[in-house]
């Protein structure tokens, strides 16, 4: 069964815990800039939205990588970055639509996120469950139904 982080923003709080973990996670440090999934804070809306690569069916980054540097891991479903194949080039983050493949200078390589070989830091240092790693066929449910009784209640 695939797995995909499923991202609520109306339970984000922008504690960051997040953007933490997965530094931690990757790089050996609590440095948020070093994080492959950054929320976004809409201050005038006073809300908070995490957002990360969203390991697309047909992901436009990896077929846009001439050293085909970005392969699926058949186990998690990530599309995931080979340092040792990635020459910098950056036509990946061009491809990328959602701006979820970054260019680290201090490596002169790609990052984006890889679902932490299946257990996702982000997921499991959300502490208000904004962030959940769950089957990727259920992830449009509760979108799905949320809009149900949205419509139903206008009617």
């Amino acid at each position: 069964m695939q797995k995909s982080l499923h991202i609520v923003p109306d339970k984000c709080t922008g504690c960051l815990q997040c953007e933490a973990a997965c530094s931690e996670h990757h790089e050996g440090v609590f440095n948020t800039a070093r994080s492959k999934i950054k929320v976004f804070n809409f201050h005038e809306e006073g809300r908070f939205i995490p957002y990360t690569c969203t390991q697309c069916d047909e992901a436009w980054c990896q077929k846009a990588c001439p050293t085909e540097a970005i392969t699926l891991n058949v186990v998690t479903g990530a599309k995931e970055v080979n340092a040792d194949k990635c020459v910098g080039c950056k036509v990946c983050t061009i491809a990328c639509p959602f701006g979820t493949v970054n260019y680290v200078a201090a490596t002169g390589k790609v990052s984006k996120c890889d679902l932490c070989g299946g257990a996702p830091a982000c997921a499991s240092a959300c502490p208000t469950g904004a962030i959940t790693y769950i089957s990727a066929d259920a992830t449009g449910h509760d979108r799905m139904r949320d809009w149900a009784k949205k419509t139903a209640t206008q009617a």
